[in-house]
Formats: C-alpha cells, sequence, structure tokens
C-alpha cells in the first residue's frame, strides 16, 4: 500500500503527480492487470525452457557490462 503525505508548501496537483510516480515504479498498475484474469501454469517445457534464455541473457548482459 502507497501512502503519501503532503508536504507543506506542496499543491494538490504536485501531490497527485507524485502519488503516480510512486505507482508507476511500484508497478502495482501491471500487476493488478495481471491478476485480473487467471492465468495457465507453465509445463515443465516452458519452465526450461525460460530458465536457458533467461541464463543465456543474464551471461549476455555481463559480457557486455564492461564493454
Amino acid at each position: 500500500m502507497i501512502r503519501i503525505r503532503r508536504n507543506e508548501k506542496e499543491s494538490p496537483e504536485r501531490l497527485i503527480q507524485r502519488f503516480h510516480g510512486y505507482v508507476q515504479k511500484g508497478r502495482l498498475v501491471i500487476l493488478s492487470k495481471e491478476r485480473m484474469f487467471w492465468k495457465k501454469k507453465l509445463n515443465r517445457r516452458q519452465v526450461r525452457a525460460r530458465a536457458i534464455m533467461r541464463e543465456f541473457h543474464r551471461t549476455e548482459r555481463e559480457k557486455n557490462q564492461y564493454l
């Protein structure tokens, strides 16, 4: 849950703007949209394929980190 307190000299528009920033950074909108509908679980083959691709991208990112 996000709680924001208004600073002394802060306008209501700025308060709303800051609230929207916290919501976007916290990924609340994305997570709530994902949870709106039931998703089928991945099968074993898909889990393995994702793990392989995740490891591949991780190594690529580490290689390119110091270029």
